[in-house]
């Protein structure tokens, strides 16, 4: 019986090779393609300037040419904000690899008592990188006019305070996906976690697949 020679050998062993990736790797991706999200397209939010937490100006313009995550938080807040915050935090952690593509807002709904000293503190406190993650405030005309007016979340101030001493105010949990025109794509309840596992996947595919112009 003959030897097989070195080059007839290593070309089997490639065949035995593809003949085992091929069905177990490629095939299923071609059968069965990873699921393209369907995104609603909810317009763009409406012009407006605000200041951040290290006192720069933050206008819509400066939210175009990347995906922005927004939450609404106020520094006084013991209840909701704590926790939609350090939830906030980890999707900072989880994105890092994207620190140019995917950004985070959070919008003081109690900007006359968040300073910008307040803000700052607040953002240290949980640990916020400014470069990524910018705490915004403003006249409170204006912030309503950009979150309840432009971005449909609620928010309201019932006067006093509550058990704990904290400022009444209610405001909604939900987080907001804007796309790099600062279109409105989705709407994510942090009360559940997987929802929020949902809206960094899908920021991650608004940075493969961005909208057309």
């Amino acid at each position: 019986m003959s030897r097989i020679r070195g080059p007839t050998l290593f070309l089997a062993l490639v065949g035995v090779i593809i003949a085992i990736i091929v069905p177990t790797v490629f095939l299923p991706t071609v059968l069965f393609p990873p699921e393209q999200p369907k995104l609603d397209d909810r317009g763009a939010i409406p012009a407006f300037t605000l200041s951040d937490h290290t006192g720069a100006v933050l206008t819509r313009a400066n939210l175009e040419g990347h995906v922005t995550i927004v939450n609404f938080i106020f520094t006084r807040c013991d209840t909701i904000c704590p926790v939609t915050t350090m939830k906030m935090r980890t999707v900072q952690d989880k994105t890092n690899d994207l620190p140019d593509a995917i950004k985070l807002l959070s919008v003081s709904v109690d900007p006359e008592h968040d300073t910008v000293a307040a803000l700052d503190a607040y953002a240290r406190k949980y640990g916020a990188d400014a470069s990524r993650w910018r705490f915004v405030r403003g006249d409170i005309t204006a912030v309503r006019e950009l979150v309840e007016r432009g971005m449909a979340i609620g928010f309201d101030d019932l006067g006093g305070v509550t058990e704990t001493g904290a400022p009444n105010i209610t405001h909604s949990g939900h987080f907001v996906l804007l796309d790099q025109r600062a279109h409105i794509r989705g709407y994510y309840d942090s009360d559940d976690w997987p929802r929020i596992e949902k809206l960094m996947k899908h920021a991650r595919y608004l940075v493969r697949k961005p909208p057309a112009k």
